[in-house]
């Protein structure tokens, strides 16, 4: 049996940026990136094209100290990428179809299991990797952590809202929030109702610049955390993802939620200062370490 504490499944792909920069990303892989930086040391489940792209990818991942293992190679399909414009600072996404991550083989994922299994749905768009998900639902996880990005379009409000119901958390921004449960003028009580619905043990609701707000356990009081509007912005890119990463280590450290948000909240709000979704100096992360370790 294989056992793993953090498997982290779904896409690792290029962002290509105006001007012709290229950064590693896909929501999965950069939550996995940053929880290595923090010591978590997971398991990034994914693939690659047998191509350079995909060879870069492995071996930087090596160099950042990360498991390559569940990565696999994929000899007829591309490695992934994204090509990104940005209309008033927002990011918009044109997703390359067909690439390696739409076909993670379940097969060496028999007989493994985990405590914490995330998934995002951007890399659930083809059911060949949507059986691999399966395969490892199946073998058993004590916590599923979903994280819900809806790209236009490669979703489906079914098969979204059945991953909903697998899971026990579920983050999401209030756009996605309204489209999968209608809309509302009223958060707290669409937060609530969608919670509860879908028997959720906590509900993580991103607003952009408005922060976030996070509901539960049963019948608590919700938090919310507004970020420093003063900081520096270079794009926004990957700033939900580095969000999550925090919350997943507070879950996994046991921190108070209360506190895990204000981190979360923090590390977003220093990501969103750098050039793309994930940063390549430890010193980067330690410095968070240190403040909160203190």
């Amino acid at each position: 049996m294989n056992n793993k504490k953090l498997i982290i499944f779904g896409e690792v792909l290029y962002d290509c940026f105006p001007g012709g920069e290229k950064v590693l990303g896909g929501a999965p892989f950069n939550v996995a990136w940053h929880l290595q930086a923090f010591g978590q040391s997971p398991s990034f489940v994914s693939r690659v094209g047998r191509d350079s792209e995909g060879d870069t990818i492995l071996r930087t991942m090596s160099d950042w100290g990360m498991e390559t293992e569940g990565v696999q190679q994929d000899p007829e399909h591309i490695t992934g990428k994204v090509t990104i414009s940005f209309n008033q600072g927002e990011p918009s996404y044109e997703i390359v179809a067909g690439a390696a991550y739409d076909f993670i083989d379940s097969l060496p994922l028999q007989e493994t299991t985990c405590d914490t299994l995330y998934h995002g749905s951007l890399g659930l768009r083809n059911p060949v990797s949507r059986s691999a998900l399966d395969q490892l639902k199946r073998s058993g996880a004590k916590r599923i952590f979903l994280d819900v990005n809806l790209r236009p379009p490669w979703w489906h409000i079914e098969e979204i809202l059945e991953w909903v119901s697998q899971a026990d958390w579920v983050k999401l921004n209030r756009d996605e929030l309204d489209q999968l449960l209608g809309q509302s003028s009223d958060l707290l009580a669409q937060a609530m109702d969608f919670k509860t619905v879908y028997g959720l043990e906590g509900v993580i609701v991103t607003q952009g610049e408005k922060g976030a707000m996070v509901l539960a356990g049963n019948g608590g009081r919700p938090l919310e955390i507004v970020p420093v509007t003063s900081l520096k912005t270079v794009d926004t890119v990957g700033a939900g993802d580095a969000f999550t990463s925090v919350i997943l280590l507070g879950l996994m450290k046991q921190w108070p939620l209360e506190i895990s948000l204000k981190r979360a909240q923090s590390f977003a709000s220093a990501i969103v200062g750098q050039r793309g979704a994930t940063v390549s100096s430890p010193s980067f992360y330690s410095d968070f370490l240190k403040q909160w370790e203190s």
